[in-house]
């Protein structure tokens, strides 16, 4: 990461972690009193591909014993309400402004991989992760929703492991190296209003 871009980062994170406070507090509110606790849901991910980090976000599902793989289809049914509506505004990444100000991730670049697909396809990350992780992206802005579709079909966790190792890690990863060659200042202030642009226009 260049020191612009860490700049950057810093600079804003800072102001919206001061102007985002209420907001957060008020979502901590809603989900202790709709969802109980615990009110954060914290994962493994991967910086580098010998550096993981925790990834925060707000809870959206339900809490079982043993959790793994990436959200498909075959876990529509642990989402709550709460944790759907927040989904829909991507409100429950909001405690990522804390990854980005410790330095794990930047607003732009490609999505943090869990290890095991990280481990699974070394050459391919040890080039996607020459990028720090981002809270959104051109993978994400180009990508997400024909993922989603994708993945809210599958039934099981086989099913949906395997069409995300099929399809999504190398449509994303293409997207992720053609962002790196793209990259600059004033190209992630496009990618960001255009993520914010895009929350507003949801139906």
């Amino acid at each position: 990461m260049t020191w612009k871009k860490r700049l950057f980062d810093l600079f804003f994170a800072s102001i919206l972690a001061v102007i985002l406070a209420p907001v957060t507090i008020f979502l901590l509110i809603l989900l202790w009193v709709k969802q109980g606790r615990p009110l954060f849901f914290v994962s493994e991910r991967m910086k580098k591909p010998d550096q993981p980090f925790q990834l925060w976000k707000l809870r959206t599902m339900t809490v079982v014993t043993e959790d793994s793989g990436i959200s498909g289809g075959d876990k529509k049914s642990r989402v709550t309400s709460a944790g759907a509506w927040l989904r829909s505004k991507r409100l429950d990444e909001l405690p990522q402004i804390w990854n980005i100000l410790r330095g794990d991730m930047s607003f732009v670049g490609p999505r943090p991989p869990l290890r095991q697909y990280v481990e699974a396809y070394p050459e391919l990350y040890n080039e996607v992760l020459r990028s720090r992780p981002g809270v959104t992206g051109l993978a994400t802005l180009v990508f997400n929703k024909h993922e989603t579709a994708l993945l809210d079909r599958c039934e099981t966790l086989e099913e949906t492991d395997k069409v995300y190792r099929r399809v999504c890690i190398p449509r994303k990863a293409r997207l992720d190296l053609i962002y790196q060659d793209l990259q600059s200042t004033c190209y992630d202030f496009v990618l960001v209003f255009e993520t914010v642009g895009n929350l507003f226009l949801r139906k």
